[in-house]
Order: C-alpha cells, then sequence, then structure tokens
C-alpha cells in the first residue's frame, strides 16, 4: 500500500455563535449560514472528515484508519487507543461569545459517556480590536459560590478575562472553565471528543428558537477550581523552525514560519502528523515516496506515521503552518534530553 498525505472534504458546522470569515478564510463560496466551525480532521462518529484525494477519495478517516491503524495513526498511538485517531482539529470563527464551558477528563468523559475526556489548545488566527475570551478562574471560589452565580448570572465577574492578539495562545487541559468570545478566529486542537458541559449561555436561544441545554450539576463536578498566575502559553516566534508551543501527554504542538524549504523528518515520534495550513501555501513532499499534495490557507492534512519525512516549500513568499501530534518519545530526563537534541537537529536542517 503506498501512503500518502490525506487531504479532506469541507466539514463545516452551522451553529447559532458562528460568523462568515470560515468560507472565505479556506477559499469557498459565501454563504449566508452561521458558520462556527471547520471540522478539519475528525474522526468522531457524529462528523468524520472524508478524504478528498488518492486511492481513498470519498471514504471517511475513521474506515481507512481502522484497515490500516498502524502505519496511518502509528503503532504506538495505535495500541494507546485502540486504532482510534485520538486528536481532533479546527478552525473557530466566532462571531459571538460561544457559551461558558467546561470539559471533563479521561477518567470522568468515559465513567459518565463512554468517551474520552477534552483537553484542546487554541492559536488565534485574528481577533478584532478589544476581542477577548475567558479562560481560567481569577479567583478562588467554592462550589457551592459556582452555583450561585450560575443562578445570577455573575459567572463571568470570577473569570480570568484575556485580550488577545494574532499569535496567542492558550492550552486549556480538562477542568479549566473556558469560553471564546466575539471577533476571533482561531485553530483548535482537542482531544477527539464531542463531551461539552455548557455552564451559562447568557439565556440565548438556540437555532431551533429553544433555550440552549445547560449541564450545571455535571459541570460542577469537572471543574478546576485552581487559580493559575498566567493562562497563557508564552513562546518566542522565529522563523523557519519548529517552534513548540505546547508539551502535554495529549497532544505536541508546534508552530512553524517558512520562507524556505524545511525538511521535517518525525518518524521518531511514532505518530500521524496533523498539519494545518494557518496563512499562505505550500506544497508537500514526502521523501520515501516523492508524493506531494498542495496545501492551501484553511485547508489540513493528515499525513501517516510511516511517511512522517517530508519538505515544506512555501508558495508565494511565506507559510505558517500548526502541525500537532503525539509525542511517543521517552519521556525520562535522558529521553528529554534527547528529544531536544532531535528538535534542534530538525531546525538547524536546510534541505
Amino acid at each position: 500500500m503506498n501512503f500518502y498525505p490525506l487531504l479532506f472534504q469541507p466539514n463545516l458546522h452551522t451553529v447559532v455563535w458562528g460568523g462568515n470569515q470560515l468560507r472565505a478564510y479556506k477559499g469557498l463560496e459565501p454563504s449566508s449560514e452561521p458558520i462556527g466551525e471547520s471540522w478539519e480532521v475528525s474522526a468522531v462518529d457524529s462528523s468524520p472528515s472524508i478524504i478528498s484525494n488518492g486511492v481513498w477519495a470519498g471514504r471517511d478517516i475513521i474506515s481507512v484508519t481502522s484497515e490500516y491503524p498502524e502505519p496511518i495513526l502509528g503503532k504506538k498511538v495505535s495500541k494507546a487507543f485502540h486504532g482510534q485517531l485520538p486528536l481532533l482539529a479546527k478552525f473557530i470563527d466566532a462571531k459571538q461569545d460561544l457559551s461558558i464551558q467546561v470539559h471533563p477528563n479521561d477518567e470522568m468523559a468515559m465513567r459518565e459517556h463512554g468517551k474520552m475526556g477534552k483537553s484542546e489548545v487554541w492559536y488565534i488566527i485574528k481577533a478584532d480590536k478589544g476581542s477577548h475570551l475567558y479562560a481560567g478562574f481569577k479567583k478562588q471560589i467554592t462550589p457551592e459560590e459556582y452555583r450561585q452565580r450560575i443562578a445570577d448570572g455573575t459567572i463571568t465577574e470570577v473569570l480570568a478575562d484575556h485580550q488577545v492578539k494574532a499569535g496567542d495562545v492558550f492550552f486549556l487541559p480538562a477542568g479549566r472553565v473556558h469560553a471564546i468570545c466575539g471577533g476571533i478566529l482561531l485553530a483548535e486542537v482537542q482531544q477527539s471528543s464531542d463531551v461539552t458541559y455548557r455552564i451559562y449561555d447568557y439565556h440565548r436561544l438556540g437555532l431551533d428558537g429553544k433555550p440552549r441545554e445547560l449541564h450545571t450539576d455535571l459541570a460542577a463536578k469537572a471543574l478546576d477550581y485552581h487559580v493559575e498566575k498566567n493562562y497563557t502559553t508564552d513562546y518566542k516566534e522565529s522563523k523557519d523552525q519548529a517552534i513548540q508551543v505546547v508539551d502535554s501527554p495529549c497532544f505536541d504542538v508546534r508552530i512553524i514560519e517558512l520562507t524556505r524549504s524545511f525538511h521535517r523528518n518525525l518518524l521518531k515520534y511514532d505518530s500521524f502528523i496533523i498539519s494545518m495550513c494557518i496563512e499562505g501555501d505550500c506544497k508537500i513532499r514526502v521523501r520515501s515516496t516523492g508524493d506531494e499534495i498542495l496545501l492551501h490557507q484553511g485547508s489540513s492534512t493528515l499525513i501517516p506515521a510511516i511517511i512522517a519525512d517530508y519538505d515544506i516549500v512555501p508558495l508565494n513568499g511565506k507559510v505558517r503552518i500548526l502541525d500537532a501530534f503525539i509525542d511517543n518519545m521517552d519521556r525520562s530526563v535522558s529521553g528529554r534530553l534527547l528529544r531536544f537534541i532531535h528538535i534542534k537537529k530538525m531546525n538547524l536542517a536546510d534541505d
């Protein structure tokens, strides 16, 4: 079997808080529908990604992965996640504020729903002047105060409120209260789960004209009330390097801004790679097979683990890519040192 980078058909979701930027961002025909989410790479049963290129065109990612779990996912990923793709990648356009919400961890999600928990990361692509979001508590509260503030509509008064700009990153482990607010376009990588607990929704009606369901009791069990000093993810931007912005057991996320051809050899991680094209256009060329794909702004690819040695070639100047994968390398002290050396070598490569 000749494995190749997978491209996908548009998978757009209409929601009450959605905007009108995603179709233009992805180069699609405009629409009056409030499109809030583009599920770029999804193995969620309710909305799986459909492959658009190569011999598997027209098939969904779930069925193809089930046939070839180890070559596509990686041996360790396949074993750990029972042959299932463990990540979900999205673009999100919030014209209005999303609900205040929280996600359960793996243990609670499995106990309550038989599903994976949900940690996620946001990368801000575009933000209107004055745009903000909520992430975490700014002061310690008790479960009793939480319930009272839900009842009287003052929950936002105790949330950490962040002004945002393009390039900002927020890592949201399961249990952290959060909400994207209006005027923000972002890329999201999360565990492959559709479990969300709405805490507060501003008494808003859904697209069906009815109040949207809240999950006050489940959210109370899922919430982490701990207050952090800093909820943003700091990193140093640098061109023509893979900059690690999140290193967690759930996923590893890196940002790459390129002005020249760049070699990516990620075979050591024994993982699939999800690459989201944030800005610009590029060509991805697999070294072992010579296969090439074009990746345009607003589109994404899944690169099977078995061919995760490839070149990214910017077209028309520069390109910005967000990569997400599972880091299966040894996480001991010696293992971390080897990983650091590996990252340095990859960033110094000039192929």
